[in-house]
């Protein structure tokens, strides 16, 4: 695995790499914080002459413009800060998006042996949540840097002078100001409902592809799965940037009814100053700066907290997409294989485990040949079947598919002739059509699916469902029965017609009425493929053509049904605990 940054300068230097694809967004959101930092000083800049003019002067022309001056002035820098919020944000909510498809890329390209390691909730944490921090380094740190420092700068000039008093009319406007903020509140709550409603959809589309890897592997639904994230992540980020776009009118808006009282407040003065009353104007002006400045101060305290969780984030996020990916050492594109298999003194240990899961395991199988096998949990049964499409590869010796050794066939075209169906079965939260047609074969007809749900015995309860072959089919399957998903497994595989076929405890939970319509399908399916079946019920196998008994990692016996019965062995034994017979 690549060793991820550990500074915080090339951790940030690596963001801005990302950032630099959107460098047009991103200058034109820096010049317009340049224009926002520079009309911030620039209100009480204007306000000491202009008043003084119209306090010490009286300028009847004065009097009337200074209203339309501020108003304007306020106008331009609320559409400059929209502008900078706004475009900062659509770089960020980009980046965003660019950093989870990369590491959701990586998901679903990561090896068995990845999944084994890690935690699903800590990896979908990491796409949907840890990434959302990286736009703090990225974006809102430049963003406080540049416009509050340059907008602090300039309103310190301008602290030493004037008079409070005249802020007390700016209480006025309150009122109408929290208005505005609860109604922008209340879109913004809106927004965030949809965008949690999102943020779950993300969340279930990973958390199903992490899940069911081995069924994206074996079936070619990597670029399904990236599509059906794509769609995800690109709505949470429109979601995203509706609610900055409503967050970022609020403030110009509520500023240019501060700028209302602000104008209020000049006219009266100014009429007051007429009579005697008020003196000159600075006041007005000090007021105004007093005000601008704090918003700045503030943030730019919480500055470095923002940008030391985004480069944390930023840490996690690049430490997964630097990992390795699945390794394909092969080069042979291969055809349709015949299917036959052979093992060559395979052995295979898992990490921390005192002993091998397979200890020198040699095995022939002939096409077309239905080879189960059976021994007690532990005895290395699904490793044996593991490493046939490569999910995990043998510490020493060797397994050929057709006389060629699998590692040097690449992984699609190997994968391509092997076929799945599970105890576990894995099925997706959409049509019985599209869950039969996964994958490589989203692109068959419906007169194939239907030919495969029939052969799969399926046909009879789709016809009862309210949408037939569209129907939904809930999380994993959860609307149909235990046998019922079976099924819809085995006319996925059917679909397929891969030459070789793993049977994985495919019927070990069901009752007596699901396993009779599910072994029928089995035998459908089993027509002509070379068949590998994990089976506990010693009475599904009795017809394989031969059966490997097994034993802590090893093959103690191979024969078929009656032969190792005759042989009154380890098979023997196992018959008779399942089927009480006497010695």
């Amino acid at each position: 695995m690549t060793s991820p940054p550990k500074t915080g300068l090339s951790l940030y230097l690596r963001l801005l790499r990302h950032v630099r694809l959107y460098w047009k967004m991103f200058a034109g959101a820096l010049l317009a914080m340049a224009v926002t930092a520079a009309a911030e000083p620039a209100i009480p800049a204007l306000f000491k002459p202009l008043l003084d003019g119209s306090f010490v002067q009286k300028d009847p022309d004065m009097i009337r413009l200074i209203p339309l001056v501020m108003i304007a002035l306020f106008v331009v820098r609320g559409l400059a800060d929209f502008a900078a919020t706004y475009g900062m944000n659509w770089v960020g909510s980009r980046l965003v998006m660019d950093l989870r498809t990369a590491m959701f890329r990586k998901l679903v390209a990561m090896p068995t042996r990845f999944y084994d390691d890690s935690s699903t909730g800590t990896l979908i944490a990491h796409i949907v949540f840890n990434v959302t921090q990286v736009t703090q380094s990225a974006t809102s740190a430049v963003t406080l840097l540049v416009r509050d420092t340059l907008a602090i700068a300039g309103l310190l000039g301008w602290l030493l002078w004037l008079n409070w008093k005249l802020t007390l009319i700016i209480i006025a406007i309150a009122p109408l100001a929290i208005f505005i903020i609860r109604t922008v509140s209340g879109r913004l709550r809106n927004i965030n409902r949809q965008a949690q409603q999102n943020l779950g959809e993300i969340t279930h589309v990973v958390e199903e592809s992490v899940g069911a890897h081995k069924v994206v592997k074996i079936f070619g639904g990597q670029d399904y799965e990236l599509q059906r994230f794509g769609t995800a992540v690109n709505n949470a980020r429109r979601y995203f940037m509706k609610g900055i776009s409503a967050a970022a009118a609020n403030g110009p808006v509520v500023q240019l009814v501060a700028a209302l009282g602000v104008a209020l407040v000049v006219y009266i003065a100014t009429q007051q100053a007429q009579r005697g009353e008020l003196t000159v104007g600075g006041f007005v002006s000090y007021m105004i700066a007093m005000l601008m400045i704090f918003g700045p101060v503030k943030r730019l305290t919480g500055v470095n907290e923002q940008l030391q969780r985004g480069l944390a984030a930023a840490e996690v996020v690049f430490e997964l997409i630097d990992r390795d990916t699945e390794t394909d050492t092969g080069s042979q594109v291969i055809g349709r294989a015949r299917g036959a298999l052979e093992f060559r003194h395979v052995t295979l240990a898992y990490p921390d485990k005192p002993t091998p899961a397979l200890n020198d395991i040699n095995l022939a199988i002939r096409p077309g040949e239905t080879v189960a096998l059976v021994g007690a949990s532990g005895s290395g049964k699904t490793s044996l079947v593991n490493l046939i499409p490569r999910f995990y590869t043998p510490d020493s010796g060797q397994i050929l598919l057709d006389g060629q050794v699998i590692t040097d066939i690449t992984l699609a075209s190997l994968r391509a002739n092997i076929a799945l169906v599970s105890q576990d079965v894995v099925l997706f939260n959409d049509s019985i059509a599209a869950n039969i047609a996964y994958g490589a074969q989203a692109g068959a007809t419906a007169a194939h699916i239907i030919r495969a749900a029939e052969a799969a015995h399926a046909m009879e309860f789709i016809c009862e469902q309210p949408h037939g072959l569209q129907t939904m089919v809930g999380e994993n399957g959860v609307k149909l029965s235990g046998g019922q998903r079976q099924r819809i497994a085995i006319a996925r595989a059917l679909l397929k017609d891969a030459p070789v076929l793993i049977l994985d405890e495919a019927t070990s939970a069901l009752d007596t009425q699901s396993e009779r319509h599910v072994q029928a399908a089995l035998e459908a399916l089993m027509q002509g493929r070379t068949t590998l079946v994990i089976a506990h019920r010693l009475s599904t196998i009795e017809n394989a053509d031969r059966i490997a008994v097994m034993q802590q990692g090893r093959i103690i016996e191979i024969g078929s049904h009656r032969e190792l019965l005759d042989k009154n062995g380890a098979y023997a034994h196992l018959h008779r605990l399942q089927f009480h017979e006497p010695k």
